[in-house]
């Protein structure tokens, strides 16, 4: 089948070297719902090629998870995979293809500001690779995935999937039986840049201390920074 050069989504074709078989699965890949009202229309829309295209995406990221990352336990290996196929890394990829150039959505909805937040960029990423699977084949669509997600694979620092507090209480009630506290030490900063302080302590004690830009972040940090003085 030839290309058609009237396309909307011919720009699309060309970056990714491909030759449709079936366009309308990239039409609805690529039709946000707002786009509906308009159109009057139903469920015309990305939400069930987002459904596929989230597992063939989990099945590649878990593949690529077991083939690179041979010394990872299988807790650790389950969480890599949930941060990576629900972080900005699919809105990194979207981005990377321009899909925010060629998404349908309704006349009442603000593209700039959309498309500045990643939720609906990452799942027209999930949808068009729905679209992939089922229109050019696993081989195809794998490769795509791979080239993107391996190197999240390979260099994502294992920080983001340690969970410090839950890891810092049970090793505290393993030995203990008792519970951990954090306590807020203090805010600082105006109200868009905040940088919070929190302390754990344990039986009256202060264990550590961590800063974050969230309170939660703030405490994952003590814990982390109370883990590493049992360590030493």
């Amino acid at each position: 089948m030839s290309q058609n050069s009237n396309s909307p989504f011919i720009g699309l074709y060309l970056s990714l070297n491909i030759v449709p078989h079936n366009e309308e699965l990239f039409e609805l890949a690529l039709t946000h719902s707002s786009y509906n009202s308009d159109a009057n229309t139903k469920h015309h829309d990305y939400e069930r090629l987002e459904f596929i295209g989230d597992s063939v995406i989990g099945y590649i990221v878990a593949d690529l998870i077991y083939k690179n990352k041979k010394d990872m336990e299988p807790g650790d290996m389950s969480k890599l995979k949930s941060y990576l196929v629900k972080s900005h890394s699919l809105a990194t990829l979207a981005r990377s293809l321009h899909l925010q150039d060629y998404i349908r959505v309704g006349n009442s909805i603000d593209r700039e500001k959309m498309f500045q937040a990643d939720n609906v960029l990452e799942d027209v990423c999930e949808s068009l690779v729905g679209a992939l699977y089922l229109d050019q084949g696993l081989e195809f669509t794998y490769d795509l995935v791979k080239e993107h997600m391996l190197p999240y694979v390979l260099n994502t620092d294992e920080d983001v999937i340690i969970d410090y507090k839950t890891k810092l209480q049970e090793d505290m009630q393993t030995e203990y039986r008792e519970s951990v506290q954090y306590v807020l030490d203090k805010v600082e900063g105006p109200a868009h840049d905040r940088t919070f302080t929190v302390s754990v302590i344990f039986n009256g004690m202060v264990l550590a201390q961590g800063t974050g830009k969230r309170k939660k972040d703030a405490e994952e940090d003590a814990a982390k920074n109370a883990l590493k003085k049992r360590s030493v």
